[in-house]
This record gives structure tokens, sequence and C-alpha cells, in this order.
């Protein structure tokens, strides 16, 4: 054990460290595995991508997930097996990835996990004293650094809870390093599972606080559990927005999801499967169905639903503050053409590019992030955001597994 401690402290009297950045969202669909070198921390940090790779749930893996996302199927014993099962597979992603990139195992300094949310209570239920402010990500640290032989830091979110945080979002601490600009008013938009966004204003330079960032709601999760229930499994998700392209939005319907309590509450602000997961997707198919819509209009409606909740975010919590000149987006709906059309007609004063444009990867750009995320863990500094979490201050958000 001794000899891990003597590394670790090296690793804090390293300028430059490599580290494996690991993201399971909540779209469900699988790992992300960012091998990256960093240079410093903290807001000056300097980011290389040395190599992404996505490694797929299998469709039984990804509906046991979603099992342990919904109250009416999950069991704790199911909880207690997947946390490890999890985490076998996020120890071969790290494994395969680098292989891949022909990186030894022993070059790599540090590997930081997110772990997959199967639950997330950003509000304490003050009916309930047993239910308070809280989250939980599985895919178990220790297992992960015993099958690697790497150290690991993970389980971010509950430090930032700790001191008065929601745990998310965490993605604008590095959404801030590595997009703020000095001339332009700034939004990135991550479109996971859960759509997130954080707003930089222009010349904000190192002072993080000046940030708003929230979840504007559902991103892919609706539209990705409609297209596999109307394919019958076929189908995980709507390729380049093709199915909505070819329909009709439902306005009616569309109002009436919009109508959801949620995009009226101001930020800070979370969400995730517990409002919008399989449960949600469901009373929306059944409502779709008894007006006889077909196939197409169900998946456009839905779309329009993820674009309506964005742009309106913007609208409502935004705009009245922040020039914004541009939208930068991320994550699998960032290869939905249809949505993106949408975005652009919606938010005609700004213009809506990806983060691919600016030379990091929409699908790599999470993984990267809690690469930054771990880094700073290890040099001692604050990686929480207060204006985006509501936190009472910044904190070391992390826990440490050594292999």
């Amino acid at each position: 054990m001794g000899e891990w401690f003597v590394m670790l402290r090296s690793l804090l009297n390293q300028t430059s460290l490599t580290v494996a950045g690991i993201m399971s969202g909540t779209s469900l669909d699988g790992i992300d595995v960012a091998l990256v070198r960093i240079d410093g921390c903290g807001a000056h940090a300097k980011v290389e991508v040395l190599h992404f790779e996505s490694f797929a749930y299998e469709d039984e893996l990804r509906e046991k997930l979603k099992e342990l996302c919904s109250i009416e199927h999950s069991d704790v014993s199911l909880l207690c097996g997947m946390n490890f099962a999890i985490a076998e597979r996020f120890a071969d992603a790290v494994l395969r990835a680098a292989a891949a990139a022909n990186i030894p195992m022993e070059h790599i300094d540090l590997i930081s996990s997110h772990g997959q949310t199967v639950w997330h209570i950003p509000v304490a239920d003050e009916a309930n004293p047993f239910l308070p402010k809280s989250t939980l990500q599985i895919g178990d640290l220790s297992v992960l650094a015993k099958r690697t032989g790497r150290p690991v830091v993970g389980d971010f979110r509950t430090a930032d809870m700790a001191v008065g945080g929601q745990g998310a979002p965490l993605a604008p601490y590095g959404d801030f390093i590595l997009f703020r600009h000095e001339e332009k008013g700034r939004i990135l938009q991550n479109i996971g599972g859960i759509g997130n966004c954080t707003a930089i204003p222009a010349s904000a330079s190192t002072e993080a606080h000046r940030l708003i960032a929230f979840d504007t709601g559902p991103g892919n999760m609706i539209m990705d559990q409609v297209v596999f229930e109307l394919s019958q499994g076929r189908l995980t998700y709507d390729s380049n927005g093709e199915w909505a392209s070819n329909g009709c939005v439902n306005t009616e319907l569309l109002n009436s999801m919009l109508a959801h309590s949620y995009f009226k509450l101001p930020p800070p602000k979370t969400t995730g499967r517990e409002l919008f997961g399989k449960d949600y997707a469901a009373s929306y198919l059944a409502a779709a169905l008894e007006r006889g819509l077909p196939p197409e209009d169900i998946v456009a409606t839905a779309t329009s639903f993820t674009a309506h909740s964005i742009a309106g975010a913007y609208k409502d919590f935004v705009f009245p503050e922040y020039n914004i000149a541009e939208v930068i987006v991320s994550g699998g709906g960032a290869h939905n053409q249809t949505l993106l059309r949408l975005l652009r007609e919606m938010l005609p004063e700004q213009i809506v590019l990806t983060s691919d444009e600016l030379g990091l990867s929409g699908d790599a750009k999470e993984a990267v992030l809690f690469a930054l995320l771990g880094n700073d863990w290890i040099h001692g500094v604050p990686n929480n955001l207060p204006s985006a979490t509501g936190a009472k201050r910044p904190t070391i958000m992390g826990k440490l597994a050594l292999p």
C-alpha cells in the first residue's frame, strides 16, 4: 500500500498527467473512454485528446439498467449486482481503449469515472426523512481500480450535494475551461439522455462564477425509448433524425408536454430518468397512440419536445442576462439533423454548431470533462461550480480507490 501513496505524492508534483476519463450517461447507450494528456490544472489546464472510443451496452444490459431507473421494476439484488457488473465493463473498456491507442496501462496515471447514474434526488422530500437530497452512481471504484491496476477517482456528485448543491450538472466546469471565449458569449448544450446547458458570457476570463448552467430537460431519452418501442426493439434511436423528418408535430400533445412543471423551475436545477425516463415515455406513447398518431408523427413530436424545451430554457433563463453568439451542441443529439434544424429555426439570432466543428468530438466531450475533474482532484483544486449546482461553496469532488 505504501508504494501507491508514494506514487500519488509524485503525481502531485507532475505538471502533466495522462488520464482516462470514463463517461456513461443517461442515454444508457454505452461507455465512452477518453485518454487525454492534461497539462496544469484548474481554469488554465490544457487538454490533448490522445484517443477516444465508445463501447456500446448490449441490449439486455441496457434494459436491465432501465429497470434500475424505474421505481416499479428496480430491486435491491439487481442494484447490488449491477454495481459490480458495470465496473467490470468500465475496466474492460479502459483496457481495450489503451490497447487500441498503444498506450501501456502503466503510462496511464489516473482513471476518472463518472459512473452510471441510476437514481438522482436533487431536492429533498420534506415529507419523508429517508429521502434527503441524494444521488447514486454505480460502477464500483475499487473493482475498477483492481481490474486495471490504476488509481481511480470517482463518485463526484455526492461531495457537491454534501455542501448544499444538487450534484449536477458537473459538465459546466470543463465547459468553462475548454470553451470560454473573450469575445463571444457561448452556450454549451449537451444532448445526451438529458439535455444540459452551460451559458458562458464573453470575457469571462477565469470568473467561472459568472456562468449559469442547468439541465434543460429531456434530451434523447424520450425519442430513443419511443423509437425502441415503435420498432419492437429493432432500433434504439432515430438515426440522423430521419424518422422525425418524415413526420408532423402534434401541437396539442406537444403543448401538454411543455406544460410540465420542471420547465418553470428556476436554475439551479437538475433532472433525469426519475422524471423523463421509461415511465414518462410510456405515458407519452399511450397518449400519442390514443390520438391515432402514426409512428413518424410520434417521433417528430418527441423530437420537437426536446428542441422546444432547450430553446425555451434559453429564453426563460439565459437570454435576459447573457448576449449569446453561439450555441455549441455535443452528445448523441448532435448527430440528429432534424433536432439541429429545429434548434436553428428556434434560435435565429445564434449560430448553432457542434463541438466537432471547434475541434473536440461531441461524443468524447463529456469523458474529457470527467478526466479534468479527476485531474483537479489529484491537484487538490475545487472542481465544482456553485453557480451551476447551487452549492454553498466550492469543494473538491471525488473519492479515491487504489489498485
